[in-house]
């Protein structure tokens, strides 16, 4: 072979094929990489540029259509010729139960059990997290990111959210309706920002929580409200807890006057006739109906206890008519009111904006369970000891009050709630979480000891990052495997602490992380 030959032939760039797509990439370029190079997705968590790929984790597989076997794409060179499946259902089937045994011995929640339990899905120890640190503001958008009414909901809600709180195992629930009272009382004058103008119109029959909830989220998304309410004023049954005394009026006036602050038009002493109701869908892009039990008379079709709708979308017999509250069936608790009112809002405004109506769905929740007497102390070394504050006014929580009861919030949630990479990939496969998970699981541990990160081995799905990190870094100490095969574990050797481990790579450790295992304190 002639010397020119030879760097011709040096020159050459391998050309692969991945589900039929060629692409010509450089010598040495992994599978993962030559995919992105051309648009192609494939998931990855022990992944990172510039670092070791040790195949840990096994959720970036493809398929070699020469010999139909499994291939790890982080970790293999392309090669010339190849011809890989990056999206049949062998290779989507065998991610999935990678995923699924990553899962199999993951011990933390995605998920708050309280928020899990509140029908409006509010980010409970976001919000505790924010009044502990003095920012009410913040603390209140939070709040009034899922729920249109925190005011009514401090004196009315049945508080399901503090039924489950982990805390009442140790002495006493936080007190989490309370401090959502605070929260609304204490930065009364702050407003979401709204979306720009749509130009769709929306009509809601009835005032009551779910209609007035209904109505908020849909202004917060750029409509144009108009209600409906046959009585002299709105509020609905929540009249009734005012009646009762538990409720004081003018809570009902102020938060309903931060609906007319966001544009709605109320109509009341009107009652809405059928002929009306024909009118209204007329007139406008979408009607919801909101009306207590008075719903039927509109000619849609009704079951035993009220107007029939699609469970998820909230949608009638009527293409253009959602229906929430009571109208569908008696809601005796206002939280589950006003979550209704929210997700039809949702659904009304996927529809006014794709054309066809859209249920809420939660992401893939990771549980393990009720915690075990050994674990509640590794839980409050995130909150502080003593029991619940009581108020001592009938008014609520003043500020020093509130700030020392949201520091009893024990931080069930995961730090990495939006950026876990384990959480999207069950997402994405909707993996059955339970099915490798056999016997019985580890103990939640945290180390607490470092000033900026906090480890939970129990998330750690042993893909070495950490550990090379910190090598580069240079730490004296740093991270090492411990163990053989399946008991291996990432942990700090020779008995040190971790703030002796991470002395300097401590927070890229944390924002390389695949999992909520390591995480910096502050989120």
């Amino acid at each position: 072979m002639s010397f020119n030959s030879w760097i011709s032939k040096r020159n050459i760039m391998p050309t692969i094929k991945i589900d039929n797509q060629t692409i010509t990439v450089a010598e040495g370029t992994s599978i993962l990489n030559a995919a992105r190079s051309a648009g192609i997705h494939i998931p990855s968590m022990c992944y990172m540029e510039g670092c070791s790929n040790h195949p840990t984790c096994m959720v970036c597989m493809v398929k070699n259509n020469a010999n139909q076997q499994m291939i790890p794409s982080c970790a293999t060179k392309v090669v010339d010729g190849m011809d890989l499946a990056s999206e049949d259902s062998e290779v989507k089937e065998a991610r999935k139960e990678a995923i699924e045994l990553l899962m199999s011995d993951h011990v933390g929640d995605c998920e708050a059990p309280c928020r899990v339990a509140c029908p409006a899905y509010m980010d409970i120890p976001k919000m505790n997290r924010f009044i502990a640190n003095n920012q009410f503001d913040k603390a209140l958008r939070i709040v009034k990111e899922e729920i249109a009414l925190p005011g009514i909901l401090g004196y009315v809600c049945s508080a399901p959210c503090e039924k489950v709180c982990r805390r009442k195992d140790v002495d006493q629930s936080v007190s989490i309706c309370l401090l959502k009272r605070f929260s609304e009382e204490e930065t009364q004058d702050y407003l979401l920002e709204k979306k720009k103008a749509s130009g769709k119109k929306v009509a809601i029959v009835g005032g009551g929580a779910s209609g007035l909830s209904a109505a908020y989220h849909l202004l917060l998304k750029g409509h144009d409200c108009e209600l409906f309410e046959k009585y002299e004023g709105v509020g609905g049954m929540l009249l009734a807890s005012v009646l009762n005394g538990d409720l004081p009026t003018e809570v009902i006036a102020r938060e309903v006057a931060v609906l007319d602050q966001l544009g709605l038009v109320k109509n009341c002493n009107t009652e809405v006739s059928k002929e009306k109701f024909e009118s209204l869908k007329q007139e406008y892009d979408a009607v919801i109906l909101a009306n207590g039990t008075d719903g039927e008379k509109f000619g849609l079709e009704a079951g035993k206890t009220g107007l029939n709708v699609d469970a998820g979308t909230y949608a009638t017999s009527h293409p253009k008519v959602f229906a929430c509250g009571s109208v569908i069936r008696t809601q005796k608790m206002a939280v589950k009111a006003i979550a209704m009112g929210k997700e039809a809002a949702w659904s009304v405004d996927a529809y006014l904006n794709e054309g066809k109506a859209k249920a809420t769905e939660r992401l893939f929740n990771s549980r393990f369970g009720t915690l075990r007497k050994e674990e509640l102390a590794e839980y409050l070394k995130e909150s502080v000891e003593g029991d619940r504050v009581e108020a001592k006014s009938p008014k609520g929580f003043t500020k020093e009050e509130a700030i020392a009861e949201a520091k009893r919030c024990m931080h069930c949630d995961c730090r990495k709630l939006d950026n876990c990479r384990l959480r999207d990939c069950a997402e994405e496969y909707k993996i059955d979480r339970r099915r490798f998970a056999l016997g019985e699981r580890n103990s939640v541990v945290k180390y607490f000891n470092h000033d900026s990160v906090i480890y939970e081995p129990e998330k750690c799905i042993k893909c070495g990052l950490c550990i090379e990190i910190a090598e580069r870094h240079g730490e004296k100490t740093g991270l090492t495997n411990v163990g053989r095969g399946f008991t291996v574990k990432v942990a700090v050797p020779f008995n040190q602490q971790l703030k002796q481990a991470l002395s300097i790579a401590g927070k890229e450790c944390a924002e390389a992380c695949p999992t909520g295992a390591l995480s910096l304190r502050s989120n």
